[in-house]
């Protein structure tokens, strides 16, 4: 299946053979997965040519038309949730076993979108004159320029391109250099699920500027919606501004795991442990800082290494395997530089602490950590967890809360009211309570941060909503 899309990107009518290529990079052996297509600033205007024709016709379809196939796409996923989760694994790095679970969800995500796509509808508005009839109506915003990452290469697309087809938009995707196959694979199937030619199109690019460039700059493209870094975000949101688009920013992270006094130590060092170590830390969600109680800490550090030191690493092809490579050598330094700057102010390694060769590092857990250092103040995104004590509810709040990231935060407590208390004190778009894994297979909630976290929410109603638009109609009778 991936042969069959070798060289190729998906767009202006179909699949198109593209001379310039670049190699993807197996992060676990360096070996060449397959050469996929090179866009550039000419597939990106033929491709937005495209999708301008391709909404004309779409925009009219009724959500029970785009319903059908939406449901067939997503029985093509659970079909070929094999490939693609292997395909995931290889191309970034992610165990197979993580993959299986993210194949799964993306066919959740668009089947919950694809029953969605039928319950899109406007309201009766009272009219305070006799003579007068009002009501509003829902519409897709128009062409949609979509930019997913490296480290949920499925779940990212389902997430964004699902409920664009369900509000009857056309997509353009433009995925991570490091990842483009699972996108490929995903749009092909698409269109064995008969969807309409260019309604969902794909352009994978080793540097996405040229393609960027275009896409940004046209008022025809209505609707933004983004994955990444906080840097990149800002820069697409000033790029937005001169043609006014909408836009959906789902940004860094730098989530807090606070576990107070009244915790069970072993269940909570579990709860963190796959927070923070899921895809070896690389998820905007994963527990960057962990504040433990110091009544509490010796023991909750011993037992978090302990289920750090129960990962094996390997090749994430292996069904055994449950820390697979980090996804590249800069990945890699950022981690080792954070560790390195919290041992040089004083930090203990409790376990782990270092690189095993190729892109691996052990899964590591700190204690004594400064609060100036690197993985105190900045996202580490690699599996490194930090612990730092606290003695008062107050305290652990305030430092939870400096930062200017707002995307995810956890905490582990039996105390109902403290739950409730800090839960609302948190200036996080997500919380956990003794969840450390709260939007795994849930499509139907809000995904989405505050501050420098992003602009809007992904998932459920209101990431459909993201995607259209409400018109008002009030009509005086004859």
């Amino acid at each position: 299946m991936l042969e069959s899309i070798a060289r190729q990107a998906l767009f202006a009518g179909g699949w198109q053979a593209i001379t310039k290529t670049f190699p993807v990079i197996n992060p676990y052996d360096n070996a060449v997965v397959l050469e996929v297509a090179d866009c550039g600033a000419t597939e990106a205007k033929a491709a937005l040519e495209a999708a301008v024709t391709a909404f004309s016709s779409f925009r009219h379809t009724t959500g029970f038309e785009r319903s059908a196939i939406m449901q067939k796409w997503a029985a093509l996923i659970r079909q070929n949730a094999e490939t693609l989760a292997r395909t995931m694994s290889m191309e970034m790095g992610k165990p197979v076993f993580e993959s299986r679970g993210e194949a799964n969800y993306s066919a959740t995500a668009v089947e919950w979108y694809a029953a969605e796509a039928e319950r899109i509808a406007g309201d009766i508005v009272p009219s305070r004159f006799a003579q007068k009839r009002a009501f509003s109506r829902l519409e897709p915003v128009g062409v949609v320029y979509a930019i997913t990452p490296w480290n949920f290469p499925a779940a990212m697309i389902a997430r964004k391109v699902a409920p664009a087809l369900a509000a009857g938009c056309a997509v353009i995707l433009k995925p991570a250099e490091q990842s483009p196959l699972t996108a490929l694979l995903l749009a092909k199937l698409w269109v064995e699920a008969g969807g309409p030619a260019d309604t969902f199109q794909v352009l994978p690019a080793a540097d996405p500027i040229p393609v960027s460039s275009v896409l940004m700059g046209d008022a025809r493209v209505r609707k933004i919606t983004f994955t990444g870094s906080t840097e990149v975000g800002k820069l697409l949101y000033g790029q937005a501004a001169s043609t006014l688009k909408r836009l959906s920013l789902e940004l860094g992270g730098h989530a807090p795991f606070i576990v107070f006094e009244d915790a069970d130590i072993a269940a909570a060092a579990l709860t963190v442990s796959n927070s923070k170590f899921r895809n070896a830390g690389q998820q905007c969600v994963a527990s960057n800082r962990v504040y433990a109680h110091e009544s509490l800490q010796g023991a909750f550090e011993d037992a978090f290494a302990a289920q750090a030191r129960g990962f094996k690493l390997g090749n994430p092809l292996e069904d055994d395997t449950t820390i697979g490579p980090l996804v590249d050598k800069a990945t890699l330094d950022k981690v080792q530089a954070h560790v390195n700057d919290a041992v040089a102010r004083g930090a203990r390694i409790v376990s782990g602490g270092h690189a095993t060769g190729g892109l691996f590092f052990e899964p590591t857990v700190l204690s004594n950590v400064h609060a100036d250092s690197l993985m105190l103040t900045e996202e580490t995104f690699g599996p490194v967890a930090p612990v730092v004590g606290f003695s008062s509810e107050a305290d652990a709040v305030k430092w939870a809360n400096n930062t200017e990231y707002g995307l995810a935060a956890y905490i582990w407590t039996k105390d109902i009211g403290r739950a409730f208390r800090v839960a609302e004190a948190l200036e996080y778009g997500i919380v956990g309570v003794n969840d450390g894994v709260p939007s795994a297979m849930a499509p139907q909630a809000p995904f989405g941060g505050m501050k420098n976290s992003g602009v809007g929410r992904e998932g459920g109603r209101w990431g459909l909503e993201a995607f259209l638009e409400l018109k008002y109609i009030s009509i005086t009778l004859p």
